[in-house]
């Protein structure tokens, strides 16, 4: 088993633990980004304000535990996401967007808490339209405990967010010396301790560990009341390379990306028109 520590990063002033890509594992099945946002405490007039930028490549996910957060893209979606949906958004050959806090509950303050991931696309796919999902009511099934079923098929259930490659995705509290076990039928796998301590394999993992397990491994035991996620699934069809917001097999569409962000020359957001994310600098070293 491999442990992974979130390290803490800044998106535009809101504080998150960026947990992957890390220098020991750059992905667990089609999973190549996971942020920890929150949780976290937005005082009256103030807010979460990610302003318009780009992806490529990838499809974002989006998931609360508190809060909301709205969204609005360049090909015309405006949604509120709020604890228990799913964002599903395909950036496939280019997409720009925004995340903000919505005006109503910057008047009053709020609390703020999710999982943001990127899933790489496989290589046939990373040139498709872009797109946009919202999924507000997802299945949940008793698995020793309960477990609400985010992407992907898991413990006899499987989601309606459409994907493109095998993935799971899972969301779980558990009480004390409650068991969880790990799917089975995935190629990579791993448990996120969004809250509370659990005990994979007799080894303990922490609030904002992410452990990546082998074959082997079959259940986590919660040592404190905790809420995990689960993920994984097949791995990608060759290397992806990541460069700020874009992620692509090949090192040359990601250099062409950030000259067409520099240029202008994506679709603005919808809406939010006025505001963008500059380029943060010349796209080298990219890995």
């Amino acid at each position: 088993m491999k442990v992974v520590a979130a390290r803490p990063r800044s998106i535009e002033g809101f504080a998150v633990g960026r947990v992957l890509p890390a220098p020991a594992q750059r992905a667990v099945g089609p999973f190549v980004f996971l942020d920890h946002m929150g949780p976290a405490e937005l005082a009256p007039g103030g807010g979460m304000d990610v302003r318009p930028h780009p992806h490529i490549g990838l499809a974002t996910v989006t998931y609360l535990f508190e809060g909301e957060v709205f969204h609005r893209d360049s090909i015309g979606s405006a949604q509120a996401i709020r604890p228990g949906a799913i964002n599903w958004m395909t950036a496939g050959r280019g997409i720009a967007h925004s995340e903000r806090t919505p005006a109503p509950l910057r008047a009053t303050g709020t609390r703020l808490h999710g999982i943001q991931l990127w899933v790489g696309l496989p290589a046939a796919h990373e040139e498709d339209a872009p797109t946009f999902r919202h999924h507000p009511t997802l299945p949940t099934v008793d698995a020793g405990v309960p477990v609400r079923v985010l992407i992907g098929a898991a413990y006899g259930v499987t989601s309606p967010v459409a994907t493109l490659s095998p993935m799971f995705y899972v969301d779980a509290p558990l009480a004390v010396d409650r068991v969880l076990p790990f799917p089975d039928d995935y190629e990579e796998r791993g448990a996120y301790v969004v809250s509370g301590a659990v005990s994979v394999d007799g080894e303990r993992v922490t609030t904002g560990q992410l452990a990546i397990v082998d074959g082997g491994t079959r259940t986590l035991r919660a040592e404190v009341p905790s809420r995990v996620v689960l993920l994984g699934g097949a791995v990608l069809d060759g290397v992806r390379h990541i460069w700020w917001n874009f992620v692509s097999s090949s090192k040359e569409r990601i250099v062409d990306a950030a000259h067409e962000w520099r240029a202008g020359r994506f679709v603005k957001v919808k809406g939010d028109e006025r505001d963008f994310v500059p380029l943060p600098g010349e796209p080298v070293g990219i890995r």
